[in-house]
This record gives structure tokens, sequence and C-alpha cells, in this order.
């Protein structure tokens, strides 16, 4: 490559960088990257973007720093062999993610049959995707022990990939039945080998986690940190956190809603679920909707972007998901809860909360089902298991059984 385009129209790029209003150090570095590449193209004869990124590995830079340099040797190579700008800060990665590119093709074309045969049967893509990149995951690290085809697969390889050399389980219960989701769809395909290969999967029994809940005295300290605008919470931190107490909305859920998906006159906010990619219909209460209204009044930056809920960030863009975790950890922190190592502190709790909360003012369970937008009567067992009240009603009575006098003592 020589790399003449890029020479030609780098200012362009910085140009574009400067009206998107990208930050002086980010544009420096493009600046630099670009400097470094035409200056070093003649010597190092670079056939490829990808292997000016390689020659940088081969230097001992930190990790920060290459993933840093990653993002922007990727974007330069859009812009250069495309014309494509970055877009939000979001590097255009060098190499295609994912443990399914790194595969042989045998094992690329059993996962192709799987999306293929599952997709026509009707099972939610989200499902499919996720039993595909288990298996993905599964089958690159028996590729990297030497088996890169099926027949290579061995019982000791398989079960090595689920319990350690003393007995110890490494995957879950669900992680192993993705799997097992895979080769069945691929008996069809491969009768023989995907049998062979089901018959090796370990047997795992299903366990069942307690769930940590969120307790009333921690339901005040939230909402009182929430009423006190000396913390630092933002109005967009605020809206999120009611969003998540009083309706149960799923984070991914949150972050994909539009300003459209908000029905002033009814009071009703309608999506379709991430998850499920059903529509779901929420009346939400006068305490929500001020604070979403406060939230695109006050501190919604004045733009054309479609989502509700944007960074803080300039150029603004929509959140991700994992935005929304770090927005709990900060409001749990105002209120002084859930500090603790181990405390769990994601959004689910919140949906949690309110399943539970709805099941002990003895609302119908299929009324509950609708609120939470499952598709599945099942999806709601593990809150009926945490429901403390409906606990006790299963508590048996012991007082026919002779209790020695100390179990009860003062002491």
């Amino acid at each position: 490559m020589d790399f003449q385009n890029l020479r030609e129209h780098q200012e362009k790029l910085i140009t574009y960088l400067h009206e998107n209003s990208y930050s002086k150090r980010y544009i420096q570095a493009f600046r630099l990257e670009i400097s470094r590449i035409l200056k070093d193209v003649a010597g190092k004869k670079w056939a490829s973007y990808k292997e000016i990124y390689l020659d940088l590995m081969k230097t001992p830079y930190s990790k920060s720093y290459l993933r840093n340099k990653k993002t922007i040797i990727g974007a330069l190579e859009q812009f250069d062999l495309h014309g494509r700008c970055p877009v939000w800060r979001r590097g255009h990665s060098l190499f295609e993610r994912g443990a399914y590119h790194s595969l042989s093709q045998e094992f690329r074309d059993l996962i192709d049959f799987f999306r293929e045969t599952e997709a026509r049967r009707g099972k939610k893509e989200t499902t499919i995707k996720n039993e595909a990149h288990a298996t993905a995951s599964f089958l690159l690290s028996l590729q990297q022990k030497g088996a890169d085809r099926l027949a290579k697969i061995t019982e000791e390889s398989v079960l090595s990939s689920f319990v350690s050399e003393n007995g110890h389980s490494l995957k879950s219960y669900s992680y192993k039945n993705k799997i097992a989701a895979v080769f069945r769809a691929g008996v069809v395909w491969n009768e023989a080998e995907c049998k062979r290969i089901l018959s090796y999967l370990p047997a795992f029994r299903k366990t069942r986690k307690n769930i940590q809940y969120l307790t009333k005295e921690e339901l005040n300290r939230v909402r009182t940190a929430l009423d006190d605008f000396s913390n630092g919470l933002s109005l967009r931190d605020r809206a999120i956190v009611l969003l998540l107490m009083y309706t149960g909305l799923r984070r991914c859920d949150i972050v994909a809603m539009t300003l459209n998906a908000i029905d002033w006159e009814t009071l009703l906010i309608r999506i379709t679920q991430q998850k499920t990619e059903v529509p779901l219909e929420l009346h939400f209460s006068a305490l929500v909707g001020n604070a979403i209204y406060d939230y695109i009044q006050s501190e919604r930056p004045q733009t054309a972007k479609p989502h509700l809920f944007l960074s803080q960030t300039h150029p603004q863009s929509e959140l991700k998901s994992s935005s929304v975790w770090y927005i709990i950890e900060k409001t749990m922190k105002a209120a002084g809860i859930r500090q603790e190592p181990g405390a769990r502190r994601g959004s689910h709790i919140f949906r949690h909360h309110l399943a539970t909360s709805l099941l002990e003012n003895g609302i119908p369970q299929p009324i509950i089902s609708q609120v939470l937008g499952h598709t599945s009567p099942n999806s709601l067992e593990p809150y009926l298991r945490a429901s403390f009240i409906h606990l006790k009603e299963c508590a048996l009575d012991i007082s026919c059984f002779p209790v020695a006098e100390e179990v009860f003592g003062d002491d």
C-alpha cells in the first residue's frame, strides 16, 4: 500500500473530527498516528492496516496503549479504504470479533447449520445468538488444544472444558445446555459425530441461587438519594433509576428507548423488548413522568437523535447497557447501601423488587407477567421462590415436635 489517499485527504478527516466536537487530545492522537504511518511507510512496506497494528504489538507497549492504537488505526483503515468517518468515537475493529471467526471451516459450518435450522423453526434470534456464541467459545477452546475437526474431539477434551483436574465445575448448567442445543440441531447435519459429542457432555444438576433482594430500608435510602440534588446525580440518572424502580424495565430496553416511546397524553410507555422482540405497553406514574420531563427540558442535549437517554460526553450518543450499571452503582453509593464486596448492584434487582412487591400485594400472576413483559409463565418462577411472604406460608408447624428448651433460650 502507498497510503496516497490518506496523504491527500487527511485534513478532511481532521476537519470532520473538529466539526463533530471531538476532543483536542483525540484529534491529536489521529494526527500523530497519520504522521507516523506516512513517515514509516517506505521503510516498513506495510500491505495493510492490520500489519501496522501487528508491528506495534511486537513492541512492549501497555494493553491500554495498544487498545487505543487499535481503535485509531481501525478508524483510519475505514476512512482510507472506504471513505467512512468515525462514528461517536467507536473505533472500527481491524479484526472480526468473536470466537466464531477463529474456528475451522467444519466448526463454522456446524454453527451456520444450527443458526439456519433454528431460525426456520422460529427460535428467538437472541437465543440462537447466545447458544451459537457459547458453542463457538467451546469449540475454539478445543481447537486450541489441537481438535480442529469433530472427529478429533475426545471425551477427555470435552470433560476438561467443564471440570477441573480436582473435580470442580468450570462451567455452568446453562452453558452446557447452550452447547447441547447446537449439537442436537447438528444431528441432522452429521448424526454420528454430533451424537457422539453429545454423549460426552457432563450431566450437571441445575442449581438455584439465593437472590439478594432490596429491603424497605434500602429502598427508602435510594428514594432519599434521588430527592437530594446535592449528591451529584444528574437528572438523567434519576430518571433512569426511577424507571427501573417503578416499571421493572430491563436496562437494555431503557437504553434503547426513544423519545417517541413516551405517550404523554395517556401516560404510557410503548416499546419493543430487546430480549424477546415482543411489544410492551406500560403505564408510568407522575413521579416517573416528571423525572423524564425534567431531564428532557433541563438536561438532555438539543439534538435530533431519537434515543431518549444520551451520554454526557461530546459528541453525545445513545447509552450502552453497561452505562446503566454505573448509574445504579453511583446511586447506591449516594444512598450508602450495598458497598460491601459481592453485594448485588445490578439493574435486575429493581425488576426483582417490583415483581415480588406485586406478588406480596396479591396481584394475579398473569398480570405480573404482562407487566414484566414475560413471554412464558415459567419466567415468573424465580420471583415466586424469593417472595418472603409466600415462603412463610409454606412454613411447617413444629409445635408437635420435641425441641430442647435451650434452643429458644435467651442465651
